[in-house]
Order: structure tokens, then C-alpha cells, then sequence
């Protein structure tokens, strides 16, 4: 799995929970099927810039703000996301 995937996923998960919603909750609201969500959680899949437009909309949160801590737990462990 990419940790990029992984980090995305905690993201997501950490601003869920701390809202008070339930996976299913969040899959209604964000669109998506429960499943999906719990599979983006873990960092399983690579998410599409559509799907996570509409967790950051179901969240109450700009896209930025998630990137923004995915980029910040990169820095902590000193790796690099992959630039073309």
C-alpha cells in the first residue's frame, strides 16, 4: 500500500470520527458506498480527485485542508510524495 494512500485515509478517518459520524453516515453523505469508505480509510485504494472532492464536501472541509495534513505526516517521517 502507498503511504500516501494510508495518510489520506487517517485524514479522512480522524475528521469523521471527530464529527461524530458513523462510516455509513459519512458513505450516505459523501455519496459513495459504506464499503468504499472503509476501504479509503485503510488505504487500500487510490482515490480519484472526484471521490475525494466529495469526502472533503461531506466532511465540512476544503480538499486543501486534508492534502494539507497528508503533507504534514509526509514531512514527519521524512518521506516524499512522488514529483513528476
Amino acid at each position: 500500500m502507498d503511504k500516501i494512500q494510508k495518510l489520506f485515509g487517517a485524514a479522512v478517518r480522524r475528521r469523521r470520527e471527530a464529527k461524530g459520524l458513523s462510516q455509513e453516515g459519512f458513505a450516505d453523505a459523501a455519496g459513495i458506498h459504506r464499503t468504499y469508505v472503509s476501504s479509503i480509510e485503510l488505504g487500500k485504494v487510490q482515490v480519484g480527485i472526484g471521490v475525494a472532492h466529495k469526502l472533503a464536501q461531506a466532511l465540512g472541509a476544503p480538499l486543501s485542508a486534508i492534502w494539507r495534513e497528508v503533507e504534514e505526516k509526509l514531512g514527519e517521517g521524512g518521506g516524499q510524495a512522488d514529483t513528476p
